[in-house]
């Protein structure tokens, strides 16, 4: 009888440490999450200094106006190349993926400093990380299922990207500005929604342990929050930017 009791006795204490390790491993992979984005951000915005204050950089960028086409469609590639191929490929190419990412997009990202001023790019990229740290601590912490919510805002991405597309051959200044501002709320929402969704995931599959698929499902959130972040910055930046 004893015998039987302490086995019994026996299983909260494993359930206890399945729990604590299980614990461990999301909050290992969520540090990753903020982590990696914030190296990508870091990366992104060397890259995008460095290239600015390089002349020949400058000049081949600007030079010809396929280049810069060329970069779009790279980066292009490479998003769709991490997100559609995450599960094919290793981590240690994924994440190679997300650097060159974030090195690419500095190299677009350089011709902000040729039409606004220094001051106005720092002042918004500290609003926009105020912004995003409140949206992903909403997301992180709020009881409500943001799903239906992400629903709707990732239609209306989608909106605004072809009325981006279309504006291309319109060159509407009432469209660029409406695109923006309601870009502005879809990328604060999203922040948010992104923030649980990859919350979610990560409490789901950490009871796994660490290994490669949640690693790599942790590097897909980092990249989530950082195009995120990117979009909502330059969205910002043409509202609150002073130009040169």
């Amino acid at each position: 009888m004893s015998t039987f009791f302490n086995r019994n006795n026996d299983v909260p204490e494993l359930n206890t440490r399945y729990d604590a390790s299980a614990d461990a491993t999301f909050s290992a992979l969520l540090r990753n999450v903020y982590m990696w984005m914030s190296m990508a951000l870091v990366i992104t915005a060397f890259t995008s200094m460095y290239v600015a204050n390089s002349e020949y950089a400058i000049n081949l960028l600007f030079s010809n106006s396929k280049t810069i086409l060329i970069l779009v469609l790279v980066q292009l590639g490479l998003a769709m190349g991490l997100t559609f191929c995450l599960n094919k490929i290793s981590f240690l190419l994924a994440s190679t993926l997300f650097a060159l990412y974030s090195v690419v997009t500095g190299i677009t990202l350089s011709s902000i400093f040729f039409v606004y001023t220094g001051e106005s790019i720092v002042s918004t990229f500290f609003i926009t990380a105020g912004t995003f740290a409140a949206m992903s601590l909403y997301g992180f912490f709020t009881k409500k299922d943001l799903s239906k919510l992400g629903q709707i805002l990732i239609m209306g991405l989608i909106g605004i990207i072809l009325a981006s597309v279309v504006n291309i051959f319109m060159h509407s200044s009432r469209i660029t500005w409406i695109t923006t501002y309601v870009g502005v709320v879809i990328f604060v929402g999203l922040t948010a929604y992104d923030t649980q969704r990859i919350k979610n995931l990560l409490a789901e599959y950490s009871s796994q342990g660490i290994n490669d698929s949640n690693l790599k499902l942790a590097l897909m959130g980092s990249f989530m929050l950082y195009l995120d972040f990117i979009n909502l910055f330059i969205k910002l930046l043409r509202i609150l930017g002073k130009k040169e």
